[in-house]
């Protein structure tokens, strides 16, 4: 009988902690979409000077911009979901220190956004429940194929972050900073999914993940949209 006492009181424990977790994430994906973030770093351009800008240069450099504040969007849901999913307490507090350090970047490049002169994309609620449906079926998969799917996203990322420097006005150097710090964050997160026993994705399933609908419509439709 007192064994069957302390299953059922596992089984209460472990059904609670599960609600607290989704209670926690459901409660940052509000924080994600609809407050502004707040980085416990220091901004990556906080003793950078502004440079000018003409009104060409600004704009170019506010659409890329959004494109990596909903690119951060999308990693959070995307963290968020495969932690619901990680099976392994260690796999699981790796994608949410990940996870930490995106919300700093949301932070910067919100901040950078508005001192461009512009605003959040509108879409981002969109972009975030596609990509937190992503980060499910990738935790379902298994640890390892979860991990695996972070390491090689923080690999496509960290390349596409490489674009944006070389296409930033070379005088901006506050927006370049932000990116160039990021992009370190990124790779260091591969490797962290790496040391935690991340599986070497297949040649067409990282293809695909480069040319996945979440990915094409976060840098194409928003930088054709810069004012939503």
């Amino acid at each position: 009988l007192d064994q069957t006492q302390r299953a059922h009181a596992d089984q209460h424990a472990w059904r609670q902690r599960e609600w607290d977790n989704l209670i926690t994430e459901f409660d940052r994906g509000l924080r994600t979409l609809f407050s502004s973030a707040r980085s416990v770093r220091p901004h990556p351009d906080r003793h950078v000077a502004e440079a000018e800008l003409s009104a060409a240069e600004k704009r170019h450099a506010l659409g890329l911009m959004r494109v990596n504040h909903c690119g951060e969007v999308c990693a959070q849901a995307l963290y968020q979901g495969q932690a619901l999913t990680a099976r392994d307490p260690a796999a699981r507090e790796a994608l949410r220190h990940a996870a930490f350090e995106e919300v700093e970047h949301l932070a910067w490049t919100e901040q950078r956004i508005r001192e461009l002169g512009g605003h959040r994309s509108l879409f981002n609620p969109l972009w975030y429940t596609g990509s937190l449906a992503i980060g499910i079926s990738a935790g379902l998969l298994g640890d390892k194929w979860n991990l695996g799917f972070l390491e090689e996203t923080e690999h496509q990322v960290g390349a596409h972050l490489d674009s944006h420097l070389s296409e930033l006005p070379v005088q901006d150097a506050k927006s370049r900073a932000i990116v160039t710090q990021m992009r370190d964050d990124e790779l260091k997160h591969a490797e962290m999914a790496h040391d935690f026993g991340a599986a070497d994705l297949p040649a067409p399933i990282k293809n695909l993940m480069k040319l996945s609908a979440s990915q094409l419509a976060c840098l194409v439709a928003i930088r054709r949209t810069c004012g939503q």
